[in-house]
């Protein structure tokens, strides 16, 4: 704009001359080396200004001359700069895309045209970072150490590609370095706190965090919260050897950080053995108002050692009128009352917290209130299985770590501070559980047993301890079946030997028609050939049970009309059930028995007999006093054959020998 207005001034300035020397004409006369030359003044003028532009134009043209290689190589070099700034730009945004070979190949054309500028080498070692070349990506940035300007960012490169591989010492000394060089850099001051609480250098994380505080890395809040951290560390390392020390520690974090309370924990202990009990006291109390803790109760019910179970419940009472509403406070009453062996106060207090589902120390402090209160091993057994599906309670946790105790730094990151009190993520699917440890309300030990078509029978065997226990040779009865298994109809008697056997007929081989049922085929088999007739799938076999009871048979043949005859043993007619029992003996009849403390399996295949659902407990109840005894003259599971099977046939069977 100032150009324009000059080159008008000197116009204007050129056109106010003209005109002048138009109204005021003259004549010049020059006289050189004898020649007189006669002209108006106006010639003279213009033939000044014509020779000052043609002496202007001469030299432009000069000038233009000159300059014309310099411009040539300009115009080429601004031409490539312009290219590698394009590469540069786009090499960028390829990294921040995610496109490892698009930024490497940009990153090559950037640094061959930039050379040596700092965002090429920037650009060259993120791309070498992208494709994981991890060696190409640490020459980068240690060609940026030998900058000035650029030694901050190699710095940081180097400190995150340390990081990246878990080489903290390499990691700690580029953060040391750059805090050096740059206190004021948020990275390096943190980084370096985090490096010396992890080696407990607590001293220097002290200088450190003070460091941070005053260049405003960190607010003040935060870093009084820090400081109180690090003080509880240093008071907890030496609690032991240096007492008087580590409680000025303690108290220094409790007055930063009231709401800690670990530091709460450790200054009141530490108050307590010093005999400052009241003290003491104030300290769990100013705690307890922010946040209820059960290590703060636990403190708080042992200041004084020695005291009684009464004497700590009255503390406990004290402590809690402070939050009376919260849930800490009915576990540490819970707790009192209990160790003070008052059950019926301690069932009452955690009454609060049972309800809509107790959590897991809930559950565990029932299972003790029960076992103190009527020592019943069923209900105690109960509380513990419920408590493994109990929600869980809160605890220390640390990105993702569950400690038993707080800890200053988090054992997975490093970070200070990390620990919080929370209740934990549930486990996916619920924890798998024993169904022994199942009970029910009224805490029978057999409720929880399996049902009885899951339980093999070699799993029963003899307890000596156990007078209830019925032995083969003790000739115990068999106890007769429950209301809830309907019995048989009884089979007609049969001229047959003592022997019988159950042979369920093959899918593939239906019989023509039903046989009527007899002492060797119990009713109950009857349901099950019908659905092999029918051609309906047949589920897996379960474990048959089978029960005999005697029966007078009536005399047939010759003797039947011959009067009074001498009576014949009882035959046992075989009846489906789902309890095991034992055969009684015929009367006169001679059987081995087996050897105290061993049981003899069964050879019988398994056979689909119908159970009912009712009875499983009553029959689990009383199978445990039954033993299983190998018949003596067991011929195999080929000898005989029943409707139609043939020996030798795979088929299942089942033996019985009276």
């Amino acid at each position: 704009m100032i150009r324009v207005l000059v080159f008008f001034a000197v116009l204007l300035a050129l056109a106010f001359g003209f005109s002048w020397l138009a109204d005021h004409p003259g004549e010049l006369t020059l006289v050189w080396q004898g020649v007189e030359m006669k002209t108006s003044t106006m010639v003279v003028a213009i033939a000044i200004v014509a020779f000052t532009a043609a002496v202007l134009a001469v030299f432009a043209l000069l000038r233009g001359l000159v300059r014309t290689p310099g411009a040539v190589g300009s115009f080429f070099t601004r031409r490539k700069r312009e290219r590698g700034w394009r590469a540069l730009s786009q090499g960028m945004i390829a990294v921040g895309a995610g496109d490892p070979s698009t930024a490497g190949r940009l990153a090559q054309e950037a640094r061959r045209v930039l050379g040596a500028e700092p965002l090429a080498l920037l650009l060259e070692a993120q791309a070498a970072q992208l494709s994981g070349d991890r060696a190409a990506a640490h020459e980068a940035f240690e060609r940026m150490l030998e900058d000035p300007e650029t030694r901050l960012l190699g710095l940081r490169g180097l400190y995150v590609e340390a990081g990246r591989y878990n080489d903290a010492t390499a990691a700690r000394h580029f953060a040391e370095e750059a805090n050096t060089l740059a206190p004021r850099v948020g990275w390096a001051g943190q980084a370096l706190l985090e490096f010396q609480s992890q080696d407990r250098d607590w001293d220097g994380a002290l200088a450190t965090l003070d460091r941070n505080a005053r260049h405003r890395i960190v607010d003040k809040p935060r870093a009084k919260r820090l400081r109180a951290v690090v003080l509880t560390a240093r008071a907890l390392e030496i609690e032991m050897g240096e007492p008087d020390l580590a409680r000025n520690f303690a108290m220094e974090a409790h007055g930063l950080a009231p709401e800690l309370v670990p530091a709460a924990v450790v200054a009141a202990r530490l108050m307590a053995r010093a005999g400052d009990i009241k003290r003491a006291a104030r300290v769990v109390e100013t705690t307890w108002r922010h946040e209820p803790h059960p290590e703060l109760a636990d403190a708080y019910a042992h200041l004084r050692p020695g005291d009684s179970a009464q004497d700590r419940l009255a503390r406990i009472k004290d402590l809690i009128r402070v939050r009376a509403h919260h849930t800490e406070c009915a576990f540490a009453l819970a707790r009192a009352e209990l160790e003070a062996r008052n059950v019926a106060a301690a069932r009452a207090a955690l009454k609060p917290v049972m309800h809509p589902a107790p959590s897991r120390r809930a559950c565990l402090i029932m299972a003790e209130i029960e076992e103190a209160e009527h020592g019943a091993p069923g209900k105690v057994r109960g509380w513990r299985a419920r408590a493994a599906r109990a929600p869980r309670d809160p605890s220390w946790i640390a990105d993702g770590f569950v400690a038993e105790r707080w800890a200053p730094v988090s054992p997975v990151s490093g970070r200070l501070d990390a620990f919080e009190w929370k209740v934990p993520a549930d486990l996916l699917g619920g924890p798998v559980t024993d169904p022994f440890d199942e009970t029910d309300e009224a805490g029978d030990d057999t409720a929880g047993l399996l049902p009885l078509e899951q339980a093999r029978p070699d799993s029963f065997r003899p307890d000596p301890a156990r007078p209830d226990v019925a032995r083969p040779e003790q000739g115990r009865p068999a106890p007769m079946p429950p209301a809830a298994e309907a019995e048989p109809a009884k089979a007609p008697p049969a001229a047959e030997p003592p022997r019988a056997e159950l042979l369920p007929p093959e899918p593939a081989r239906p019989a023509p028609s039903a046989p009527a049922p007899s002492a060797a085929t119990p009713p109950s088999a009857a349901p099950a050939r019908e659905k092999a007739k029918s051609g309906a799938p047949d589920r897996k076999p379960e474990p048959a049970l089978i029960e005999a009871k005697p029966e007078p048979v009536k005399p047939t043949g010759p003797t039947a009309s011959a009067g009074p005859v001498a009576a014949e043993p009882a035959r046992p007619t075989v009846v489906a059930s789902d309890k095991v029992v034992i055969l009684p003996k015929a009367a006169g009849e001679t059987r081995p028995e087996p050897p105290r403390g061993e049981t003899g399996k069964t050879d019988a295949p398994k056979a689909d007999v119908p159970k009912p659902d009712t009875a499983r407990a009553e029959a689990a109840k009383s199978a445990a006093s039954y033993v299983f005894a190998p018949p003596p003259d067991d011929p195999g599971p080929d000898a005989g054959a029943a409707d139609g099977a043939e020996a030798g046939e795979p088929g299942r069977r089942f033996r019985l020998f009276s």
